[in-house]
This record gives structure tokens, C-alpha cells and sequence, in this order.
């Protein structure tokens, strides 16, 4: 069944929120017919097998692991950064998986998550007004007048560092670098030199175990070489999302070709909005970020809108409603939804319901109140006898100082030492890592209370 993609035109007369205010509109047309000529960057036959991953963990049967940078910048796409925020998700999956018995599937917030939705348009420094920095794809960070211009050419450059990112990752994931006893060393080496990582050696042991059992079967070793890895963003943009939606050869559909996973933000999951009514057209697996505000009629309206046909995998519900709320507001969503007949997957942002700042003035987040998070998405599903099915965090393959507490116990005064995301703070290597092995504890003790649907298997009488 052919879709027919709304205009550019129709979706702002929706009057979309946290959009730029380009000076020049000549120069945004010029720049959107550019971005139409270009290449896609993903392609549809990926988006249709994520999807169908994603169909598994709505039905129990597969784990998301979703993360990366709160916002990418231009100036981060290196090798050593794309490398290190891989590896930490690599070897944040390994302990997932032995731990939940079920496939992980691996998303970063990666190639595309230039863009950032902002509490206010301007920004005020000694008592100078400027607007708001929101993400490379829109302005500069620089507090100048000059970089804080609205520029609609920074929109091709998002697709060209976007290019570039996903070039090199699926060279990674393909090229040995992701192979399965690798990345287990680095887990090790976690595990032997972080204040954290001592209380993760019996679990340590057994996946070294495990490895060795499947190479003395003689397990192909070109198995562990690659991994499935695909890239995610918010579709704040408009002029972007739009200009990199295409149709399907095989199917006549539009497709976003901008990322494999798009989703829509708390800020703009309006269900008269724009972002909704573009996404809705496009055939991609979709996220919905669910705040405090979310009531089950919402969610269950939001899901008959982006998904009418209720196809499996289409839709993820991405909660992030705060560490003292979620006990009290998820049950009611969850159980209404759950009700209704629909298969959606439930995953957890622990981060951006957890964000505050610190006495010297810095943005952070609590490691406690992260984990405090999780540990009420997982007794809220245990309790429902749904599934948990996943994590979205915000974090770097760095030693970044942004985020209080983990095992290296970081406190304020930590915070100055290397604070260096342009936006929101990250969990760094560590506190991701110690994260990992947290959610594997609850997969655990989880899976014990289940049957494994994947695990299950009938002997011949």
C-alpha cells in the first residue's frame, strides 16, 4: 500500500514546536533540494530488519540496548570517538545477553542526533542574550552572535558527519573489531581495574566459561567476528527528516533514511503535531518518548496514530518519567496499553527524568537516581508480568567527569575535572559499564521467574 508523504509547507502550518527560525528562506529551500539529491543513508530492507528484531522484544523474546551521545558534534567524529562509544556499548551487550539468555539488539544514538530540543529559545550570559545553542545541526556553540545564527547549511554537514560515522561503524561491526572474545576482554579488564568491577567477577567467570564451551564445540569462529548495529536519532528537524524520506523500490512506501530508528521526542509527541503527523507516513520502527505527563489514553492514542495496523515492531515506548515518579505513573500506562490488545516494546531512559544541577553550577545527573530508575522499570514490569525490554541511556566510550557517583564514587567537585558534553551529561565508560552488569542482575533473577522463549527446546522421546 503506497503512502502519500505531507509537504514540507503542510507540516508547518501545524505551527511545529522546537524548530530553528532560519533568516533566509531562499537558502533553506537550496539546502533541502541538496539534501533530496543525496544518497540515502540507511537503506529500507535495514529499517524492515530492525523492525522485526524489535517485533521480538515486544514479544519477550530480545533485549534493546540503545545509547550514545546526548548530542553529537561535528568536532566528534573521529575514529577514536565512533571506537570508544562502540566498544562500550560492544561490551555493555555481551553482559546483557548471557544475562537475559535472548538476543540484544544493538542501536546507537549515533549518525544523526545533531539536533536538540531546548527548555528556552535564547540564552543569557552576563546580562548578553543570544539564542539558545541547539545542536550542531542548527547554530554553534560558541556564545558569539555570529555562531548562534540559525544556519540551514549546517544541515548538510549533519548528513556528511552522519555519512562518515556510519562508514566507519559498519567497518567496525564487520571488521573483526567486534569480535565476541574481544570484547569480552575489555569487560575483564573492567572488571580487574574498577572500584565497581570487583563485585562483577563470579559473572565475569562465567561468561569466560561459556566462551570456552562454545569454542570446544567447535562453535565457527567467523560467528563471533560481527555484529547487527544500527543507528538511532530524534526526528526534530523537519527540513532534514523530510528531505531524507524516499520511497521504497520494493514496496512504493516512504521510508526515513536518515537513521534506522527514528523517535519523537517528550517535547514534541503532540498528536495534532508535526513530528507525529510525518512520522506517521514513514514505514521505519518508531520511538515515543513518555514523560511524568503521559496518561495511558495518551499512549494508547499516540500508538493508534503512528500505528493503526498495529504491526509488529513498529512501536517503542521509550519512558523517562524520573526515579521518585515511575512507580506511580508507569503501572496504570503499562496495564492500560498492555489491555488493549497492543504489542509495544517498553524501554527506559533513566536519564533525562534524573537531570539537575549541581551547587557548582553544572548540569549532572545521579548515577544512584539512574540506577533507582531502572530498578522501578523492572519492578514494575516484574509486577505486571510484562516485559522489560530494554535501555536507552546517554553515555561515552570517554573518562568523562559529568555524571555523580558509580563505582569511582565521582562527586561535585569531580564534575570540573573533565565535563565536556555540549548539552546534557553522559555516563562515562565506567559508570556505563557498572550500569550493564546492574540491568543483567534484574535480567537474572527475571529470567528465572519465566520460560525462555528462546532457550525453549523439546527433546526427542
Amino acid at each position: 500500500m503506497s503512502v502519500t508523504l505531507p509537504t514540507l509547507d503542510s507540516l508547518h502550518a501545524l505551527k511545529p514546536l522546537q524548530q530553528p527560525s532560519y533568516p533566509d528562506a531562499e537558502q533553506v529551500a537550496e539546502v533541502v533540494a541538496r539534501l533530496r539529491a543525496l544518497p540515502p543513508l540507511v537503506f529500507a530492507g535495514e529499517c524492515d530488519e530492525l523492525r522485526a528484531k524489535l517485533a521480538s522484544v515486544a514479544a519477550g523474546e530480545a533485549f534493546l540496548l540503545q545509547g550514545g551521545d546526548c548530542a553529537e558534534t561535528f568536532a566528534g567524529v573521529t575514529a577514536g570517538n565512533i571506537q570508544g562509544k562502540l566498544r562500550t556499548l560492544l561490551s555493555m551487550a555481551v553482559v546483557l545477553t548471557y544475562a537475559a539468555q535472548v538476543p540484544i539488539v544493538k542501536v546507537g544514538r549515533m549518525a544523526g542526533q545533531y539536533t536538540k530540543p531546548r527548555s528556552s529559545d535564547t540564552e543569557t550570559r552576563d546580562g548578553v542574550t543570544l539564542p539558545a545553542y541547539r545542536g550542531d545541526s542548527v547554530n554553534g556553540f560558541a556564545f558569539t552572535p555570529e555562531s548562534r545564527v540559525h544556519d540551514p547549511r549546517r544541515l548538510l554537514d549533519t548528513y556528511n558527519a552522519s555519512a562518515a560515522t556510519l562508514n566507519l561503524t559498519r567497518a567496525f561491526v564487520t571488521g573483526g573489531f567486534a569480535h565476541l572474545r574481544s570484547v569480552h576482554s575489555w569487560n575483564a579488564n573492567f572488571v580487574k581495574t574498577s572500584a565497581a568491577g570487583v563485585r562483577y567477577q563470579n559473572l565475569a567467570d562465567e561468561i569466560d566459561r561459556a566462551l570456552a564451551f562454545m569454542v570446544a564445540c567447535g562453535i565457527d569462529d567467523e560467528e563471533f567476528r560481527t555484529v547487527d548495529f544500527y543507528s538511532s536519532h530524534e526526528a526534530l528537524s523537519l527540513e532534514y527528516e523530510h528531505a531524507l524520506t524516499r520511497i521504497d523500490s520494493r514496496t512504493q512506501d516512504p521510508y526515513g533514511v536518515s537513521g534506522h530508528f527514528l523517535w519523537i521526542g517528550e517535547r514534541t509527541r503532540q498528536l495534532d503535531g508535526a513530528h507525529v503527523e510525518l512520522l506517521r507516513h514513514v514505514r521505519n520502527p518508531l520511538g515515543v518518548k513518555l514523560g511524568p505527563t503521559t496518561t495511558a489514553d495518551v499512549a494508547l492514542q499516540l500508538a493508534d496514530k503512528l500505528d493503526p495496523e498495529q504491526q509488529p515492531g513498529r512501536i517503542t515506548f521509550i519512558t523517562r518519567m524520573g526515579a521518585g515518579k515511575i512507580r506511580d505513573l508507569l503501572p496504570d500506562v503499562v496495564e492500560k496499553v498492555t489491555a488493549s490488545g497492543r504489542q509495544v516494546a517498553w524501554v527506559c531512559d533513566p536519564m533525562h527524568g534524573n537531570t539537575f544541577e549541581s551547587a557548582n553550577g553544572y548540569k549532572t545527573r545521579a548515577f544512584a537516581d539512574v540506577i533507582d530508575e531502572l530498578n522501578g522499570f523492572f519492578d514494575v514490569h516484574e509486577e505486571l508480568g510484562t516485559w522489560p525490554g530494554g535501555v536507552h541511556v546517554e553515555l561515552t566510550g570517554d573518562d568523562v567527569t559529568e555524571c555523580l557517583g558509580g563505582g569511582d564514587d565521582l562527586v561535585e567537585a569531580d564534575l570540573a575535572n573533565r565535563y565536556e558534553t555540549l548539552c546534557d551529561p553522559r555516563l562515562n565508560r565506567n559508570q556505563s559499564l557498572e550500569l550493564a552488569f546492574l540491568v543483567a542482575e534484574r535480567l537474572t533473577t527475571g529470567r528465572i521467574k519465566r520460560p525462555n522463549p528462546v532457550q525453549a527446546f523439546q527433546a526427542d522421546e
